[in-house]
């Protein structure tokens, strides 16, 4: 009797582990057996000039489907070259999504850099980039040091459909709000693009809303660490 107990005392821990990391649905999969209905209603909405319908399948898609899915783990590399795995940051992680050819307004990246620079200790920052290595380094120096530039080689990832996920699914650029357990918190459109406005009203405009962003994170960091402690008879 004692030795079936041992034994149960054993394996039970193991199975709890395990259903937990079963309960885990990744990011690539949840996009991957939703996307092509979402993109074929949003095309629609788009086509009929209904911005609001498109929105809303945005926001529904996010809220329903994405969130409290988990990152997956892949492979990414620096400007200079240096590969890591992207699981290797510990913080509460601020992901933009982002390209060559996509442009940006004139106090979006100084707008990012401000508050980077104030919150790095809490949150890593990373831009994940799709393009010519020349046009990263290029862009590289426009923004805070603060803020890791990474590029994606789609032949190095034996996981490619995670990559394909990101890079066609919601758009460029994407702000990607994820805890420090790699769990999707939210997922959120950048600004568009003020051309037509001054730096200040840009930089103001992309300030407010990477803040907003920001919030979901900070709220979540602050939550974990008031949490009282449990208490055990």
């Amino acid at each position: 009797m004692r030795k079936k107990l041992l034994i149960l005392l054993l394996v039970f821990p193991w199975f709890l582990c395990s259903q937990e990391i079963v309960e885990r649905k990744l990011l690539s999969d949840v996009v991957g057996q939703n996307i092509r209905e979402y993109k074929k209603k949003a095309k629609i909405a788009i086509l009929h000039k209904d911005y609001e319908r498109a929105q809303f399948l945005f926001d529904s898609i996010v809220s329903h489907v994405i969130n409290g899915s988990y990152l997956d783990n892949f492979k990414v590399r620096k400007s200079s070259g240096r590969r890591f795995e992207l699981h290797r940051f510990d913080k509460p992680i601020f992901m933009i999504t982002s390209a060559s050819w996509v442009a940006t307004g004139p106090g979006e990246i100084p707008a990012l850099n401000s508050i980077a620079d104030e919150y790095s200790e809490q949150v890593d920052f990373l831009v994940l980039f799709w393009g010519p290595k020349k046009k990263l380094r290029k862009l590289k120096k426009k923004y805070s040091r603060n803020i890791c530039i990474l590029f994606v080689n789609e032949r190095e990832n034996t996981n490619d459909h995670t990559i394909r996920s990101l890079k066609h699914s919601l758009g460029f650029p994407t702000s990607f709000l994820i805890s420090d357990t790699k769990e999707v918190l939210d997922v959120r459109r950048n600004v568009q693009h003020p051309y037509s406005k001054d730096f200040t009203k840009s930089y103001n405009r992309h300030y407010q809303a990477f803040m907003g962003s920001l919030s979901v994170l900070l709220q979540v960091e602050t939550d974990s660490t008031s949490a009282p402690n449990q208490i055990i008879d």
